[in-house]
């Protein structure tokens, strides 16, 4: 979907706001901290995701005194108008609507609009644990085709049930709670090894796209090397059913005695290796942050390769994470599309985008 433009009301620090970003290329919104910025970005992603890459709770994202958000966005996929509208109550169910339609499963949303997010909380990925790793894989996949979405959705259900069972146990493996566990390891090992298939070879088609991004930005080659670590799969990485399950029942004992599932997919990592050496702990900021830009921009372009548009690319506040030598290397690569970029500063030199809005106590101004 290309977005042509977006309406806010009650949302954030809006009471109302109207963008029209450039229909290709780059759009830059320049403002100062706290005048809502990255708001901006965060209502696209959100009728795209469905929830906040900020990580914000819902009511966060109403506005105080308001008791709802609206947020419509009117585009084209392949040809088509499509027009993306929710509101977004304090608390509750948002309702969403497509072509005045409405959704009947937050799923069914998913592949209406694609979007790649890059915010400054993205260092994460390369120095924080697996579980924004995992996250970014998961995503990655969804992106790609919502039926990943269900995969995922089986795997947290299973996940949720298992770990109930183990907390009712108390550590006592009575024939009842065996065979019980017996129908959910079952379960877990299906759709858990399908899962980690998925994400495996996702890695493999997304190492060659992040190290050609990764020496774009960074305007040098490094070796980038990405693997996808399950403990569970042994050292042949076998990430089979009957591997998965073989490993369930020998951690029986121990995960009955903690009362939680110590191994599966959701223990998984995606390591993450510069110039031959763990980048979260060998690599220096600047090249942590290369790196995560570079993450974020290779599954943008094994995207834009699968689906019928790219994704639109949300930048946020990219120039202050970059010195000036990757600035202007991530401008001259920036991928074919649609973006849209914020910054607090003047725009460097070099940077020419299609189209400029400017914040000014809350509210956007063109040019």
């Amino acid at each position: 979907m290309r977005l042509s433009r977006l309406w806010l009301a009650d949302f954030r620090s809006y009471a109302h706001a109207e963008l029209v970003p450039a229909p290709d290329g780059l759009t830059v919104v320049v403002g100062a901290n706290g005048q809502g910025k990255t708001s901006l970005l965060e209502a696209v992603a959100w009728l795209a995701t469905m929830s906040s890459f900020r990580n914000a709770p819902t009511e966060a994202l109403v506005r105080d005194g308001a008791s709802r958000a609206v947020v419509r966005a009117e585009g084209d996929r392949g040809g088509r108008a499509l027009l993306v509208e929710a509101e977004i109550p304090r608390q509750g169910r948002a309702r969403v609507q497509v072509n005045r339609q409405p959704l009947r499963r937050s799923r069914d949303l998913l592949g209406a609009l694609r979007v790649s997010v890059f915010s400054p909380d993205d260092l994460i990925l390369v120095k924080g644990g697996p579980a924004e790793r995992r996250r970014l894989l998961d995503e990655a996949l969804v992106a790609l085709s919502p039926r990943w979405d269900a995969l995922r959705a089986d795997v947290e259900r299973v996940l949720r049930q298992r770990g109930a069972l183990l907390k009712q146990a108390a550590g006592r493996l009575t024939p009842e709670v065996a065979v019980t566990l017996d129908v959910w390891d079952a379960k877990l090992a299906e759709a858990g090894s399908a899962l980690a298939r998925a994400r495996a070879d996702l890695v493999v088609t997304l190492e060659p796209a992040v190290t050609k991004a990764h020496d774009q930005v960074a305007s040098c080659a490094a070796t980038v090397g990405l693997a996808y670590e399950a403990g569970w799969a042994g050292p042949g990485q076998d990430l089979s059913v009957s591997r998965l399950a073989c490993t369930l029942l020998s951690a029986r004992q121990d995960d009955l005695r903690r009362g939680v599932t110590t191994i599966g997919p959701h223990r998984d990592d995606l390591g993450l290796v510069l110039s031959g050496r763990p980048a979260r702990t060998h690599a220096s900021q600047g090249e942590q942050r290369t790196l995560a830009l570079a993450l974020r921009l290779g599954v943008h372009a094994t995207v834009s390769e699968q689906v019928e548009t790219p994704p639109v690319l949300l930048l946020d506040d990219v120039f202050s994470e970059l010195d000036p030598a990757r600035t202007s290397a991530l401008v001259a690569h920036l991928p074919s599309g649609q973006a849209l970029l914020t910054t607090a500063g003047d725009l460097p030199m070099g940077v020419h985008p299609d189209a400029v809005v400017r914040l000014v106590g809350h509210q956007l101004v063109a040019g």
